[in-house]
């Protein structure tokens, strides 16, 4: 049912996060370049989305786009958090934090492994990119009684230059340098996954010493992430699940594939430990939710041997 590649992917991902554990000191030197690589990531993933097909989704899509940034932004967040609040308080504000973050600038490349909506994916990156410094301090703010004091212009400035940077650097290089951009897109995987690697090494490096002196938290960490990548799997099934099913595998990429990366930054700032940790352990979910999602593409949509991600 998978293929060699997604084993690859599957290898790269995993051995580069215990490679940022067992080898901290060596993979520190890649921490400050987070930003600049999920940059580079939506470059990449915008390389075979036209901006005629961003407005084709935004005219064709509109209520379905107002629907999913309600559900991804407040009403999701919402419910998360009281489960979790009832049943496991001490990670409800974790929960929170994770869910109700923007989705992630990967969620474009993970949707063409698994043969999602990438144009409605792309679209609630922007939008949710654009909403998400309102609205996550609100909810912060109402559920928990407590004010992140987060910058507004320089949230804005930094998701703004990680969003329309790589659409200008793109654009013009598809007017001025189209054979540039054509060599870059037949190498596109091998990048990604350099890209995946260096990103793993550097947030998990972080880490290393809190694995070793708390290896139950930890565990307990990884489970809460893996129960929440099981959580956004079922409700981004259930919320669309009338539409084609590539809408369907979107709306789990777009609630699944969140930007966990900006979380480890906001919660290290404004929370205690327990909050980052578990934005760094989603990393597993993360990059897992690929495997059933692929699986149910199979399935649900049969593909002749020529068709490829």
């Amino acid at each position: 049912m998978f293929r060699l590649n997604d084993l690859i992917l599957l290898i790269v991902i995993f051995s580069s996060m215990v490679g940022g554990i067992l080898l901290p000191a060596w993979a520190s030197v890649f921490r400050p370049y987070p930003v600049y690589l999920m940059m580079l990531f939506l470059f990449l993933s915008f390389l075979s989305i036209s901006m005629g097909d961003i407005r084709n989704t935004l005219r064709h899509h509109a209520p379905t786009l107002i629907w999913l940034s309600l559900l991804k932004l407040i009403l999701v967040p919402v419910v998360v958090f009281l489960i979790f609040k009832a049943v496991y308080p001490s990670y409800a504000v974790a929960a929170l934090l994770l869910t109700g973050i923007s989705t992630g600038v990967v969620a474009p490349f993970i949707s063409t492994l698994v043969h999602a909506n990438a144009h409605l994916v792309l679209v609630m990156v922007v939008i949710s990119s654009l909403l998400v410094p309102f609205t996550l301090p609100a909810l912060v703010e109402v559920l928990l009684g407590r004010t992140i004091e987060i910058s507004l212009t320089g949230m804005m400035r930094t998701l703004c230059m990680v969003i329309f940077l790589p659409i200008l650097a793109m654009e013009t290089l598809r007017r001025v340098a189209p054979a540039v951009l054509e060599s870059i897109h037949r190498r596109r995987y091998p990048i990604s996954l350099i890209i995946f690697a260096i990103i793993n090494l550097g947030v998990f490096s972080g880490y290393s010493d809190f694995f070793f002196q708390n290896p139950a938290t930890i565990f307990e960490a990884a489970c809460v992430a893996m129960a929440l990548g099981g959580m956004y799997l079922l409700l981004g099934m259930a919320v669309l699940w009338k539409a084609p099913v590539e809408d369907r595998l979107a709306s789990v990429i777009i609630l699944g594939n969140m930007n966990n990366v900006l979380v480890i930054v906001l919660a290290s700032e404004f929370f205690g430990p327990l909050e980052p940790t578990v934005a760094a352990m989603y990393m597993f979910p993360f990059f897992g939710l690929i495997l059933p999602l692929r699986g149910y593409s199979r399935i649900a949509k049969p593909r002749g041997p020529s068709q490829t991600a």
